[in-house]
């Protein structure tokens, strides 16, 4: 009976969309009975469960990793699975697919625009010593500050809220967005590539770095504290003083041959026993 009481009725407002049925999105409205703890993906599945079998969205971790559940709550991008919905609102919800994407049903959005402008910066190291790229002989060493300088653009997890929130992507469909402008500047940084000419084809057109105006929203919405905003700025700075020739060419950090020096034995400790009483 307390259980009962702790429970407590919210009201789900969810744009709906099937393409091969209706002509255009629609809103329709669920109670969900909710309870202290209780996130936005919790609740999609007490609806799919005891109201509404058709409805559909996109999940996989459920604990805010693998970014698949983004979707806007009360018109924010956020992930479903770590927003708790009292933390949100203790009466009414409304659930959107993500913004600036195409829908595949419901809340659904796809994401494959973002996936094809990632790859566009070639976000992989690049360097010329093929052959050690294939057969590597030994690592490269980095130094805990050099990692820091791009570390923080590395937990990006491709959820798609940057990108929702932009104002730019809303206007300019060709944008590159801050996804692929934030990883391009993470590779762009390590010291261990050597692909800024590579990837400066594609950042410096006419639908990259420069077409953002700073708006942070990317920044603000992001689950995991990336701050693409931020990577932006300074890839504009880059950029510019490469233009100007006041850019140092960064040469990729040179591969060290592992060690092959003289070994100490490993420690030797005697067997673990149980002293029996």
């Amino acid at each position: 009976m307390k259980e009962q009481e702790k429970k407590r009725g919210v009201i789900f407002y969810i744009t709906r969309f099937d393409p091969e049925v209706d002509d255009g999105p629609h809103v329709e409205q669920y109670t969900v009975k909710v309870v202290n703890g209780m996130t936005v993906l919790d609740g999609l599945h007490q609806i799919k469960h005891e109201q509404d079998a058709t409805l559909a969205w996109r999940f996989s971790c459920r604990m805010g990793v693998c970014g698949s559940c983004a979707m806007l709550i009360n018109g924010k991008p956020m992930l479903s699975c770590n927003t708790q919905i009292l933390d949100v609102s203790d009466t009414a919800l409304t659930l959107a697919p993500l913004p600036n994407f195409e829908v595949i049903r419901d809340l659904v959005p796809d994401l494959n625009p973002l996936f094809e402008r990632h790859v566009a910066v070639q976000p992989y190291i690049q360097r010329d010593d093929k052959e050690e790229m294939d057969t590597p002989t030994g690592q490269c060493f980095q130094s805990p500050h050099e990692l820091e300088t791009f570390l923080q653009f590395t937990y990006c997890i491709k959820c798609g809220c940057c990108m929702a929130a932009c104002p730019t992507m809303a206007t300019d469909p060709g944008y590159l967005g801050p996804v692929a402008l934030a990883q391009a500047y993470r590779y762009n940084t390590d010291t261990r590539d050597g692909g800024f000419e590579n990837r400066k084809k594609v950042v410096a057109s006419a639908h990259g770095t420069f077409s953002c105006h700073y708006a942070g929203e990317c920044s603000s919405v992001c689950p995991k504290g990336v701050d693409p905003a931020r990577a932006i700025q300074l890839m504009k700075k880059e950029l510019v003083l490469d233009y100007l020739k006041l850019k140092k060419k960064q040469k990729p950090r040179r591969i060290v041959a592992p060690y092959t020096g003289e070994r100490k034995p490993p420690i030797e400790f005697p067997p673990f026993t149980v002293e029996q009483k």
